[in-house]
């Protein structure tokens, strides 16, 4: 049996955006546990606060949304590629 992933380059391209994907995915996570647990692992009454919230909710949650929502855009627009879906070769109608 062939090894279609070795042969036909979507392939190759689509395990590449999959691997971007799961690279965001784990920055991510990092970035809200890092935030989340380092900062709020203070005892409340040494809490900072932004915008009302307690630092570690701001910038875990209120601040990680959209620098991960623009990183996923800027990954998608720069390092992803349209992929035909046609085969090669053939003109199917």
């Amino acid at each position: 049996m062939p090894n279609f992933a070795d042969e036909d380059p979507r392939y190759r391209q689509a395990k590449r955006e999959a691997l971007l994907g799961i690279g965001l995915l784990l920055c991510n996570f990092a970035w809200w546990f890092g935030f989340a647990y380092g900062l709020g692992s203070r005892p409340v009454s040494q809490y900072g606060y932004v915008l009302g919230f307690p630092d570690w909710f701001f910038y875990s949650c209120v601040l990680g949304y959209p620098v991960f929502a623009a990183l996923t855009a800027i990954v998608v627009r720069y390092l992803f590629r349209p992929v035909p879906f046609e085969e090669e070769g053939g003109d199917r109608k």
